[in-house]
């Protein structure tokens, strides 16, 4: 569905948008900011105060989202005086009305186009700590930026209106992403909340706030504004004067006809007009004509010196002032409720303490014309005659206009407080995903490829998959980038396609599997890159070993370089290969697993036959085997890293998902990995997804536990007694380096244990190191003053032995460590044993 939305949205702004752009960019004064800042190319200074600052970002369309921003911007302010704000706007009028409203705001700039090359670059250059789209600002293409950074996304103001339902619909699985992206929906009414949650909005997620506009505190008028107002209009003595806000086309002409029905009993009467759009001038100014009616500019009135001249009606044609001159009204006219569009904000002159007088059509802002009018404050016409009668009515009755103006404040003062409501959900919700949103941009990141001068022993094919990665992840978004995304996206349906006919033809049986005679037991993923499948295998092992079970570990062998089909790594006694010959993943299992055989080759119905043949396997673990069809298997345990889930969601090559997320309706057994550096919320997200797809298959919660230091030739020789204990290294300066699917996580995990990272130095998962490498790590760590350089496991058994033994000015340690479950344990024992219990019952 992203293709064809991205398509119609490139053609609609091709054939429409850019040229529409370009005839206001050489007419309209100040437009060229905005298409600059619209089309992605925003400046580094206008972003400097909010970009990489974990800043609050809230966003509002049009002038009348930017008047519900303004009392959030004032209570977070308040709240978190610290806090980085950034406003975005996507009209002219609402970036002007935001520059005079809301002065707490670090930074404001226009809203980026809706096309993922601008999204990505706008998002990539900001990194907020938090978006905050204002009513129903919902764009696909941004907050499928938003989610791939794991930004969280809070509603605020929500409001979905009856048409915004049924065409919300057309989305279809662009919707269920949109609703999927936004963590919190802070609506205006329980209206608002039933219909978001009719659109698939998950209930838990839902909270009623009330209507910030409520809390709006910048139209207020003191009685020297107020004269000013008057005399700069030129009505300081007349009476009445109505105020008609946001007018659209035809209904103009209702009001003129209206308002000349009222200078016949009212000859003094005046007629403010604020149009929705400023730009209808001349069409207005032609309309009046047409009526005998005089007409001037508010612009051109308030440049005056002296006694203005009175005008029948004054156009207001500035930006952002319709708030504040709604005070000079006897009573006003809210227009877009005489056409079948909707209405516009009524809270505005409610606050004023004015009467006030609406169309039939109030479905936009149905909540706040309720409460008006069960009170009397806001009355409800049909047409221009009963417009006329009404006003005529309030105009008359001077107890009657002071009853309903007195209505209108009433509901004002007591729906008041919803900006704090929001801002309570908004704090709590910065504490839920304080985790999963630390960065580490204290120390440097030395990303090494084929092009370092240091690497002459790095694969080409590294640097082309480090190079996708970053694409897939959205840190590139140069043109030749996209190009290559596109053809990317074209091969992921390709291979998509070809899973899913592969798996269809196992699940057929037109394609035999092979069952052996034990219990198999896979560990697996459905996505490329680490998620703690060899430290879950040493574990679920070594838990079978103490059952009493022979187990054997089956491993494909990853970058071996063993050619046979069948290689005994360790036989459970003695270690046969080395790193080079076994692959990294199976020389660590051999090496930490003592008494349990480590098998690796291809083909695991090979491999795994060969182990019930060999060693009498009771029990099979096929490390990294989810993929591997051909093997029957009791049990799937399926690794989701919490950090990353499922990368962008998008199959490979464009994205790092194996196989579609249906597809884990297999598993029997989910274990979520490095729980604790992601927040609870998104893993509660992330569990009902797991859920939705494998109903029966229990969740467990587990972390990459660290346990102690200890210096790589202690290590190698496994001599344990010299380990250091974590405290050790705390607040000393250290560098890093690794070869692993998430570096980060580990850099991250070391700075949890109070390490100070300098550098830390990143090769492509899997990565040989050579003696040039390691002298070059060993350089910079002597240039950078460290303590200590720090590694994992993985990357240290492919560290050359004459670096190992060498005289070093600087230790080398590896940190071990553990899978820790943390929550679920017994159901995790549990599930295994049952797959044990199955298997040998069935024999």
């Amino acid at each position: 569905m992203y293709y064809i939305y991205n398509f119609l949205a490139t053609v609609l702004f091709i054939f429409v948008i850019l040229p529409y752009f370009t005839w206001r960019y050489f007419r309209e004064k100040g437009f060229p900011r905005r298409f600059r800042q619209s089309m992605g190319f925003i400046r580094d200074e206008e972003i400097a105060a909010v970009a990489h600052k974990n800043c609050i970002w809230i966003h509002g369309a049009s002038v009348g989202e930017i008047v519900a921003t303004s009392p959030l911007v004032k209570e977070i302010r308040k709240a978190m005086p610290d806090a980085k704000i950034l406003v975005s706007a996507v009209t002219t009028g609402g970036y002007n009305m935001a520059h005079q409203i809301i002065p707490e705001a670090d930074a404001i700039i226009y809203f980026p186009l809706d096309l993922p090359f601008v999204s990505e670059s706008f998002v990539k250059r900001i990194m907020p700590r938090i978006f905050m789209p204002v009513e129903t600002e919902l764009w696909p293409n941004f907050l499928r930026a938003i989610k791939l950074r794991r930004i969280p996304v809070m509603m605020v103001n929500g409001r979905i209106s009856d048409k915004s339902v049924k065409s919300y619909r057309y989305l279809f699985g662009i919707l269920a992403d949109m609703m999927g992206s936004v963590t919190r929906f802070c609506m205006q009414s329980s209206i608002d909340a039933e219909y978001i949650q009719h659109l698939g909005a998950e209930k838990r997620r839902i909270f009623v706030t009330g209507n910030t506009k409520f809390d709006q505190t910048y139209a207020e008028v003191t009685p020297e504004d107020l004269h000013q107002y008057k005399e700069e209009l030129g009505i300081e003595d007349d009476y009445p004067v109505i105020v008609a806000g946001s007018t659209h086309p035809t209904e103009e002409d209702t009001l003129f006809q209206s308002f000349l029905d009222i200078r016949k009993e009212f000859p003094r009467a005046r007629l403010i007009l604020a149009p929705r759009k400023p730009g209808r001038i001349h069409e207005i100014s032609r309309l009046a004509e047409k009526y005998g009616l005089t007409l001037g500019l508010r612009s051109v009135l308030k440049e005056m010196d002296g006694p203005r001249p009175r005008y029948s009606v004054v156009l207001i044609d500035t930006i952002g002032e319709l708030g504040r001159i709604y005070a000079v009204g006897d009573a006003v006219f809210v227009g877009g409720s005489l056409i079948d569009h909707g209405g516009h904000n009524v809270l505005e002159p409610a606050a004023h303490a004015k009467p006030i007088i609406v169309g039939p059509s109030m479905s936009n802002f149905k909540d706040s014309f309720a409460l008006l009018s069960k009170v009397g404050a806001c009355v409800q016409i049909r047409d221009g005659q009963e417009m006329t009668a009404m006003f005529l009515k309030i105009f008359k009755d001077d107890a009657l206009r002071k009853k309903m103006g007195d209505a209108s404040l009433q509901v004002i003062r007591e729906n008041r407080g919803a900006a704090v409501r929001t801002i309570g959900y908004l704090k709590e919700l910065l504490e839920l995903t304080a985790t999963e949103s630390m960065v580490n941009t204290h120390y440097k990141i030395n990303t090494r490829n084929i092009n370092d001068e240091v690497s002459p022993r790095m694969r080409p094919g590294d640097a082309v998959t480090q190079y996708l990665i970053q694409l897939s992840h959205g840190e590139d978004n140069g043109i030749l980038d996209w190009c290559v995304l596109s053809f990317l996206r074209i091969l992921s349906v390709l291979y998509e396609a070809g899973v899913r006919l592969k798996l269809f033809c196992y699940n057929a049986g037109i394609v035999p599997r092979t069952r052996l005679d034990c219990c198999v037991i896979s560990i697996g993923n459905i996505t490329v890159g680490g998620t703690g499948k060899t430290p879950t295998a040493q574990k679920v092992a070594l838990m079978i070993q103490k059952l009493g079970y022979r187990v054997v570990i089956l491993n494909r062998g990853y970058r071996s370089h063993w050619e046979e089909k069948i290689g005994v790594v360790s036989d459970g006694k003695k270690i046969y290969m080395t790193a080079y010959e076994a692959g990294d993943e199976a020389f660590l299992m051999a090496k930490q697993l003592p008494g349990i055989p480590v098998v690796i080759g291809k083909e695991r119905a090979i491999t795994g036959q060969f182990a019930v043949d060999k060693f009498k396997a009771e029990v099979i673990i096929l490390d990294d085997g989810y993929q591997h069809w051909q093997l029957y298997r009791d049990l799937d345990v399926v690794l989701v890293d919490t950090l990353n889930m499922f990368g962008n969601g998008c199959i490979l090559p464009r994205g790092t998902l194996r196989e579609p997320l249906c597809n884990l309706s297999r598993a029997g057994l989910f274990l979520l990995t490095k729980c604790d550096q992601s927040s609870p919320i998104s893993r509660a997200t992330l569990c009902d997804t797991l859920h939705k797809y494998a109903p029966a298959a229990p969740i467990v919660e587990s972390i990459h536990k660290p346990c102690d230091y200890i210096e790589i030739a202690d290590w190698y020789k496994n001599d344990m007694s010299k380990a250091l204990p974590l405290e050790a290294l705390r607040g000393k300066h250290v560098m890093v380096f690794s070869a692993i699917g998430n570096p980060s996580s580990f850099e991250q995990t070391m700075t949890a244990e109070g390490l100070n990272i300098v550098e830390a130095i990143r090769y492509p998962d899997h990565h040989d190191y050579g003696m040039v490498e390691m002298q070059y790590i060993m350089e910079r760590a002597i240039s950078r003053g460290v303590k200590a350089l720090v590694t994992t496991g993985k990357d240290a058994v492919k560290i050359p032995t004459e670096f190992i033994y060498l005289h070093r000015d600087v230790p080398l340690y590896i940190l071990d460590m553990e899978i820790q479950i943390t929550s679920g344990e017994e159901a995790f024992a549990d599930t295994i044993k049952a797959a044990i219990k199955k298997e040998k019952a069935s024999k």
